[in-house]
């Protein structure tokens, strides 16, 4: 996703829309077909942008936009 396609999924997200909803319909990823959902990984599994920001927040966080070789992310931390 490009940055400005990101931006929007965090305004929706400030409108109370729901997390799996909006990646169900937007992700690129295989995950947004399970809501966004990557399951349980640790250190040395993400690019090192995706993993820093990941590991930064705290539980039902969502981060800001996130930009990796792969584009533009928006995480929302589950556990």
């Amino acid at each position: 996703k490009t940055e400005k396609e990101a931006n929007e999924v965090l305004e929706r997200l400030k409108k109370g829309e729901k997390f799996a909803s909006i990646a169900k319909g937007v992700s690129l990823c295989p995950s947004g077909k399970r809501g966004g959902d990557l399951g349980t990984f640790g250190r040395g599994k993400m690019v090192k942008e995706f993993e820093n920001a990941a590991f930064a927040l705290q539980k039902g966080q969502i981060s800001p936009t996130v930009k990796t070789k792969f584009g533009y992310h928006v995480i929302k931390r589950l556990e």
